[in-house]
């Protein structure tokens, strides 16, 4: 089994379900007392926080911890949310071991689902900058926007609740109101790219199909250490 290294802390309660999900899965595909190898660093989210914006100084913030974490043997590492996935380019560059790209992956799945047009909820950054867009462009995936008003309501409910672990009825009614206007638009499923909203979001709330992105990491960070 190869080791798994987590750059985590993104908020914390996000990556919690990076590491029950992966032991989960590794558990279940071993049997027995089987459990994942995993490192994880975890930042002080509010150091993050104070540089969102300046992109080259948190780049090199996550580059320096991918390389102890391949230092201290892990075989992938994962940045366990989606908004600094903004600055995924800049840490492969920095490592020898693969980094696991929760946007590449994420993609996967939506053309295995045989999606051509989804949604995209998550933070200001990852709905209105283009590295997230453009990642699934790559893909021959085009993906909607809220509009501004309720990308701004997303990132609220995110930074404002989700990450403090306050789940309100009325902010996953707020959302399911989104969810259903990007169905309107046109998206035939709806990325979930900020990994606090599975949080508070599930499938089985919906007839359009969500792609819960923290999950689909951890597994394909499962496949990748169990190959072989």
């Amino acid at each position: 089994m190869k080791t798994i290294g987590l750059i985590g802390g993104m908020s914390w309660r996000s990556t919690l379900e990076y590491y029950r999900i992966i032991n989960e899965l590794v558990g279940e595909r071993l049997g027995g007392y089987h459990s994942a190898k995993i490192i994880l660093h975890s930042v002080d989210f509010d150091e993050i926080l104070r540089f969102q914006g300046d992109w080259k100084r948190l780049g090199e913030m996550l580059a320096e911890i991918a390389k102890r974490l391949e230092f201290c043997g892990a075989d992938l590492i994962l940045i366990c949310t989606n908004t600094m996935h903004k600055v995924a380019d800049y840490v492969q560059e920095a490592i020898d071991v693969p980094l696991l790209n929760i946007i590449d992956v994420t993609a996967e799945e939506i053309k295995k689902a045989g999606l051509e047009v989804v949604g995209i909820l998550g933070t200001k950054f990852t709905m209105e900058d283009e590295f997230y867009r453009e990642g699934l462009r790559r893909y021959g995936i085009k993906a909607l926007i809220p509009d501004e008003e309720d990308r701004k309501t997303v990132h609220r409910i995110i930074f404002e609740e989700l990450c403090f672990g306050v789940f309100k009825e009325s902010s996953k009614e707020k959302l399911k109101g989104i969810v259903e206007r990007l169905r309107k638009d046109g998206a035939e499923g709806v990325v979930l790219a900020c990994t606090e909203l599975p949080l508070i979001l599930s499938q089985e709330e919906f007839e359009i199909p969500l792609f819960d992105t923290t999950r689909i990491h951890a597994e394909y960070a499962v496949s990748f250490a169990l190959k072989g």
